[in-house]
């Protein structure tokens, strides 16, 4: 009973207990974790079903064989078997969340992109979104038909010409190298249609979870953003940044998902309609593939599932330290405004 104790408190503890982020930046994010991520990726990636199933589908059935288990000593009676469900759930999500803290979680709270490059917040402002919002245009009609014709990678497979894409951006920023993580699709996966989840990031196996009612433009991007996690950012706004530049990095078709990503997170920072409508300056091309977009969401996603899921998420990234919560997704315009950059997008670091 005292270890059990102990493991509780120490999760909390653990939880709570405040940690320097350049503390978490020298000794886990760019030390400890890099480690980390390469065994359990490389050994995930040899699997082809998501571990993260498997270690849903063993706990469920563990948690109910000791339920019955319970039931049929019934020591104490149902207060008994009660405080004893109790008592094993509690411990069983300590060691869970003291895992997901040393595999991966710690790196929520390690330094901020802001504070490694060179970020202006007087630049984000709305003419400026407009501009982004028209050269984000510009760039979805040039590389439709390239992007087409090239076509996208098979699903079930590391793109590589991506994945070098990515390394390049991650050591750009300073990070370390990064094994990129095969795609797969998880028992989850009803779940994520449903809730309109594009991806996951296995904390345990460092594996990548897709969705699989993806459309093929859209996986680079997705996919990109699950990899800037396996790099060890855990803000979402910040992954959409890393994933959007690795996209633009890569070839036709990445660069393709990449402003096509971006353009949807503008919508809600320039006009809809009217003359300065960036949408009116669409050619049919992609206006059609925004439009599929939509409409698979609108096929996919039950909006009840969706807000209790994101509420969830919400919530869970809150009591990891993103202040900002789920809102978070959306500072990718925010660092993409503010940061600057040499040519070809390359952002500028700051000196250390």
């Amino acid at each position: 009973m005292l270890t059990r104790a102990v493991i509780v408190l120490v999760a909390v503890l653990a939880a709570w207990v405040p940690l320097s982020p350049a503390f978490v930046e020298a000794h886990y994010s760019s030390t400890v974790y890099p480690r980390i991520q390469h065994a359990l990726t490389s050994f995930s990636n040899g699997v082809p079903v998501a571990l993260f199933d498997i270690l849903i589908v063993v706990l469920i059935a563990w948690w109910v064989w000791r339920l019955a288990r319970d039931i049929a000593r019934m020591r104490g009676g149902w207060s008994g078997v009660a405080t004893a469900v109790v008592a094993r759930s509690a411990v069983t999500a300590a060691l869970l969340y003291l895992v997901f803290l040393a595999f991966w979680g710690l790196n929520y709270r390690r330094v901020p992109l802001v504070e490694k490059l060179r970020y202006e917040p007087h630049q984000v402002s709305s003419a400026r979104a407009l501009a982004l919002a028209d050269e984000t245009v510009k760039q979805l009609n040039q590389l439709y038909d390239p992007a087409h014709a090239a076509g996208w990678s098979a699903t079930g497979i590391v793109d590589k010409t991506l994945g070098d894409a990515f390394q390049q951006v991650v050591a750009r920023l300073g990070g370390t190298a990064t094994i990129p993580g095969l795609p797969k699709v998880s028992l989850l996966d009803p779940y994520f249609r449903r809730a309109g989840v594009a991806g996951m990031t296995d904390p345990y196996f460092l594996e990548t979870l897709v969705s699989s009612d993806l459309l093929p433009f859209e996986r680079p991007s997705i996919i990109a953003h699950e990899w800037s996690h396996l790099a060890g950012i855990g803000d979402e706004g910040e992954a959409n940044f890393v994933g959007w530049l690795a996209c633009l990095r890569g070839a036709p078709p990445h660069q393709y998902s990449g402003w096509l990503f971006l353009y949807e997170e503008l919508a809600g920072a320039v006009p809809a309609s009217g003359p300065d409508a960036p949408s009116g300056k669409l050619l049919p091309g992609p206006h059609r593939d925004l439009l599929a977009v939509r409409q698979r969401l609108e096929r996919e996603v039950n909006p009840r599932v969706s807000a209790a899921g994101w509420r969830v998420y919400d919530g869970y990234l809150k009591a990891n330290h993103v202040e900002q919560g789920a809102g978070s997704y959306g500072e990718v315009v925010q660092l993409v405004l503010g940061v600057s950059f040499e040519e070809n997008w390359v952002p500028v670091r700051l000196t250390p």
